[in-house]
């Protein structure tokens, strides 16, 4: 975003996202082709899935964007600005013709002002990725790679979002 090496006068703090029904557990889930919804066996994330969100979110946001200061609502520090993620789809679908899952991630997501809750701009990022094998490590291994995706595309977002605001005379 914007010129490289440029930081963005900005401070956001990043809200635990809030996950739909069916999701928001540790469980990894699998969609199957009669739109059941499952999980597999013996496979868990390392915490309810919108934890787990809110760290990865956090880590592409130190690493892809270039803001004052980026926080978690658990901080005792007041940030300027706030971004919010709705996780819509985030499971392992399976299509009757092919034996291994296509992940799907698809995230709607709010950037705002603290001062007065205003919403800048809205957006969402919807990735897939085709597991290589129907193994644990493999859907993982997409499930990270479908994430980064969708997640790169939110920083990008809202870095524009807040990169325009600071322009107009936004401030933190």
């Amino acid at each position: 975003p914007g010129t490289p090496g440029a930081e963005i006068a900005a401070d956001l703090t990043i809200l635990r996202p809030r996950v739909r029904s069916g999701l928001d557990t540790d469980r990894i889930a699998a969609l199957y082709p009669d739109r059941r919804l499952e999980y597999y066996a013996d496979a868990r994330w390392s915490a309810p899935l919108g934890e787990v969100l809110q760290d990865l979110v956090s880590q592409t946001f130190y690493t892809h964007a270039n803001l004052r200061s980026v926080t978690n609502d658990a901080s005792a520090f007041t940030a300027g600005y706030w971004l919010e993620i709705e996780v819509t789809d985030f499971q392992a679908e399976y299509v009757t013709n092919r034996a291994s899952p296509t992940i799907h991630v698809h995230f709607l997501a709010a950037v705002g002002k603290a001062s007065d809750r205003q919403v800048l701009n809205r957006f969402e990022a919807n990735a897939t990725n085709v597991a290589s094998d129907n193994r644990m490590a493999a859907i993982v291994a997409a499930y990270e790679q479908a994430a980064d995706t969708a997640l790169e595309e939110i920083v990008a977002d809202t870095a524009r979002a807040l990169e325009q605001n600071a322009s107009v005379g936004g401030s933190r």
